[in-house]
Formats: C-alpha cells, structure tokens, sequence
C-alpha cells in the first residue's frame, strides 16, 4: 500500500489502493473475513477516503479522532478536520468485531472495494455528536435525522487498503480522481484553480457570481458538484450535471472544468465550509467560493435558520491559513432590473428594483408549466429542467388512502380507478390491501411489523408507477403514521403524493361489516384487528379527509377529483352526472 502523507494539508495525497498483487491476495482471504455491505453513505466515504479526496485520513476514524474531531474540529494529532469520518454498522455486526479482525467492505453487488483493519468498536453518543457537529437536536436538519433514524448504533475504526474504486457507469469523464484532476491541471498549465461547490442546478446568478470570483482572484474556474447524497428533495444528479452541461458554453472557452464530486453532504453549515475547502484542496484547486448560508440546511421549527447567512465565511477566514486554500467570499446575488444585470446584494444602489426567484417558486412554475423568465436562467437549462420535470397534469402521482377496515377506501378506489381511465393519457394500477396480501404479501402476518414491510412494498410499487408518470392508488388500512410517512418520503420527490383518510366513525365501519371480521375480533377469534385489538393512529398530514357515514362513492371521489384539481394534476373535474355513472354504495 503507498501512503504518501508528508505535510498537513500540504497538498501531498494519501494513497489508499493496495498494489495488484496485493488486493489480490486480500480478495483470496476475504473470504475468511466478516463482510459489511457499505450503505450508500458509507460508500461516498469510503471513495473519497480511497482517492485521497479525504486526505489526510486513512481510514475511517478511531474513537479518539472521532470525539476529537466533534469537539474541537481536529483530528488528535492536531490537524484540522471538521466532520467525523466513521463506519456505522448493527450492534449483532460488532458484536463479532474486534481490535486485529479484518473486514471485507463491499459494495451492494458483493464486489469487495476494500479490507478494514479494525482497531476500535464503539458505541458513541449519537446526540452528543449531533449537539457538536450541527449545533442542534432539531429533527428538521437532515444530518441530525440522518444521525438518529439512518446511523447503526456501534462504529469501527480502522485503517483501510483499497482493493478497487466503486464503479460508475455515468458521467465518466466528469469523474476525475484527485490525483487525476490535478495531471489535468498541470497539462492545462492552470497554476490558479478556483472551485465552486454546489448541490443545485446554476442559473444566471451562479454563472454571474463564478465569473466574478474567477476574474477576481485571475483563476480558472472548476465547478465541482456533490453527486453523492445531498440534502433530501433535491434535484437528482443526473439533471442537474445535464444542466450543468448545458451551462459551459456560457464561460469563455478553456477557463472552466467540471468535475462531479462523489461527497454525501452533511449539511452541516460552517463546518461543511471548512471540510469542502479541504477536500478542494486535496483535488488541486487554490482557491474556494463560499457564498450566502453555505450547505445550509434551512430553518428549525421555529423558522429559524439553523445557522447565520455568512457564517461559514466567518469561520473559513480563521481557518484558511491552516487549510491553504483562499476563500472567495460571495454576498446573495440579486438582478438588477434598470441595469439587467446581476450583483452582489451589498452593491444595489438605494432604492433599486431587484428580481429573485426562490427555489420553492422555480418549483411552482415548473409543476405549473409557467414561464421562467430569461433574466433568471438560460433557455437551455429551461429546457433541461422541464424534460426532467413536466407539470403536473404530466406528472405521475400516488392516491394513498388509509383508514378502518370498512370505511370504504376499496370501492371509492375503484370508481377513481375507474374514472381515471375513463379520462385517459396515464396508465392507472389499483394496489388494493387485499390484492397486494394475495400477490405481493402472503408470506406476512398481521404483526406491526409486518405491516410495515407490506406498506412498504406498497410504497416501492407505488413509488416505481409514479416515477414513470402512471397514476397508483393504494387501499390499505396502513394503521401506522411513521411508515405512512416513510412512504411520502419515497414517493413525493417523483411527482404527486396525495393521502387521503377516511375517517368514518369505528360504529359505521362495524355496521358495515358483511364479512364478520370486527364481531370474529370481538370475540377473540381474530387477534391484532385495526380498530379493536390493534391500534390505529390518524394522520395529520392528510391532504384530503373524508367522513364517508353520509356519502355515496361517487361523492367520496368527486372530493379527492376536487383536491386533484386544485393541485394541477388533472384537468377540469368531472362532474356529478359523470361520476355517479360508475361505482355502488358502500
């Protein structure tokens, strides 16, 4: 293994991949190790610790990195390193685990990237960690929620050999290794290389501001964007490098590089600040831009901002003697509509008309249809974004109903089932709770959880059926709210999730009951039944609630037809004649 760390930050990498023969010969013993299947922030890291992007580690932290590095932003001997590199894995893994054991780390095919010399298993105090890195427990910042519902309970520590890369099957020329970027560098003769961190797609004000920072500092500009998990509901990767794509011929010609960054982002805010320019630095550039609220995660549910507009400046400026690399500071850039033209916000004369369009907006125009104006971005990214993402009367969607056995969710989803393909233009699949036991689920019982893997596969099919643009209606009870919810997490960043729960009084449901079940529940014949032996918890998050005691069918669906309408998913709705054409009573 070659390991070539001669200076903090000094620029030299460390080299993580073992010799030929050598990964050779720990693919052959591998097979006597226990083997860890990498999750896919485990697997960022581990490319990143291989390629040197991580250096000065070599591997993921020990106990006394780690604790270090939360408290004081240092790794024990004294180098800076804001964010703990660290192997999660199940407390039955580590059990088996101890100082001197070597461990396969394989990617979710098998194929094994690395060996793991284990020096320390421990379980940390993840609130404690969450406290320090992110500075609050609020389940709102997705690290935290990473940290308390993602991150097993025990860490390895471990020096690693590297047996191979991942692999990637996209983008290969945009995906350049630290070392491999920095032979371009040289070739290109680019001495000064500033570089740009971003998660999201760059429009006009990006382009204005990178121009700026590059002639600023009389640099070549590298944008190097996250592709490895970023903050959750972003903008998939493969659209925004294709916006990203689309942007280059906006530069002037051979000033500009880009170069996709495999980085699960821990939206961590200053921190993160320090622990780009470090890794920026590893892949050769000299100089960084660090602009308005730098990997922020938003706001608290106070609707506070989790932390200061330019607080990760503040912080890089103490630190970027240390680091060796030169921040670019970057106030919001705003248009300026007299001049049409972007600048910083520090620089609009008083009393100046200044345009901006938010992330949330850009949103509603593109689920709208609306026109984005070319004063914000350029038509080729237009043009991009609305490929990626039609509106929504093109968009897929998930009508996910939920609520007592009885309350009606299989015959109201058999009329919409019925009136959508009666409308036409998207294929429709009823996922109904008795279809799904019988083809997907009949190995399951009715224990909590094995709901919850059989909501969960509804889910998947669901989520599968929306991203193609096709209508899924699901009928389950789905009692439970978490995996209620951890359906929407899956489903909504593909096109439209719309709960509906109906919530009929137990009386009714019970008064309905043609089969017997909740008289067998009573009775004990029936354990774990929803609603008598078995909890139900009510949503509140429900999109659309219905009371179907006093409503046919029909007037069930013609409410949810409503909430489609309102929300742009279908056209015109249908009228009362129109669905009361199909379906029966209740």
């Amino acid at each position: 293994m070659q390991d070539r760390l001669i200076a903090p930050h000094g620029g030299t990498l460390v080299n993580l991949m073992a010799h030929p023969a050598r990964a050779q010969e720990l693919r052959a013993h591998s097979r006597e190790w226990p083997s860890w299947d990498l999750t896919p922030r485990q697997l960022c890291d581990l490319e990143l610790l291989l390629n040197g992007g991580f250096s000065p580690l070599r591997g993921f932290m020990n106990r006394r990195d780690y604790e270090s590095v939360c408290r004081e932003m240092h790794l024990s001997n004294g180098l800076l390193w804001p964010i703990p590199i660290t192997l999660d894995v199940t407390e039955e893994f580590a059990r088996s685990l101890a100082p001197g054991t070597m461990v396969a780390l394989r990617d979710p095919e098998g194929v094994m990237l690395a060996a793991l010399h284990v020096e320390e298993v421990w379980q940390p105090d993840r609130e404690a960690e969450a406290n320090l890195v992110f500075k609050t427990h609020s389940a709102l910042h997705p690290g935290v929620a990473y940290l308390r519902n993602q991150t097993h309970p025990f860490y390895v520590g471990g020096q690693l050999e590297g047996v191979e890369l991942p692999r990637h099957y996209d983008f290969r020329p945009l995906r350049l290794t630290p070392a491999e970027l920095r032979a371009e560098f040289v070739r290109l003769g680019w001495r000064r290389v500033v570089a740009f961190q971003t998660r999201n797609p760059m429009h006009r004000a990006h382009q204005e501001l990178t121009l700026r920072a590059a002639k600023q500092v009389e640099a070549n500009l590298l944008i190097n964007p996250s592709v490895g998990m970023t903050k959750p509901g972003d903008v998939e990767y493969y659209v925004r490098v294709r916006c990203y794509q689309a942007l280059l011929s906006r530069y002037p010609k051979d000033t500009v590089k880009l170069n996709l960054l495999p980085l699960a982002m821990r939206m961590a805010g200053p921190r993160e600040a320090l622990w780009h320019a470090i890794i920026r630095k590893n892949y050769g550039c000299s100089h960084f831009i660090v602009g308005r609220d730098h990997a922020g995660p938003g706001k608290d549910e106070h609707g506070k901002p989790f932390y200061g507009p330019y607080e990760a400046q503040e912080l890089l400026r103490q630190h970027e003697k240390e680091i060796g690399v030169t921040m670019v500071p970057f106030q919001m850039m705003v248009y300026l509509e007299s001049e049409d033209r972007y600048v910083p916000e520090n620089e609009v004369p008083p009393g100046a008309r200044v345009l901006n369009i938010s992330g949330t907006e850009l949103r509603r125009r593109l689920q709208e249809g609306r026109e984005i104006p070319s004063w914000f971005t350029f038509p080729d990214v237009v043009r991009e974004l609305q490929r990626s993402y039609p509106p929504r009367h093109k968009q897929g969607f998930t009508v996910f109903f939920t609520g007592l056995s009885g309350s009606g969710k299989s015959t109201i989803a058999n009329v919409l089932r019925v009136k959508f393909l009666e409308m036409g233009g998207r294929p429709v699949t009823l996922l109904d709770g008795d279809i799904v036991r019988k083809h997907l689920s009949s190995e399951l019982g009715f224990s909590r959880e094995h709901r919850d893997i059989n909501i969960r596969r509804i889910g998947f099919v669901a989520s599968e059926i929306t991203k193609n643009g096709g209508i899924a209606i699901c009928a389950p009870i789905a009692p439970y709210d978490a995996i209620r919810k951890e359906v929407r997490a899956m489903i909504q960043p593909l096109g439209g999730f719309i709960l509906v729960y109906l919530k009929t009084p137990l009386e009714t449901c019970e008064a309905r009951d043609r089969k017997g079940l909740y008289a067998k529940a009573r009775a004990g014949l029936i354990q774990q039944f929803t609603g008598i032996s078995d909890p139900y918890e009510e949503p509140d998050d429900a999109e659309v609630v219905i009371d179907t005691t006093d409503l046919t069918p029909e007037e069930a669906a013609h409410e949810i037809f409503l909430h489609l309408e309102r929300e742009g998913f279908i056209g015109a709705s249908l009228s009362e004649n129109e669905l009361s054409s199909s379906g029966r009573s209740l």
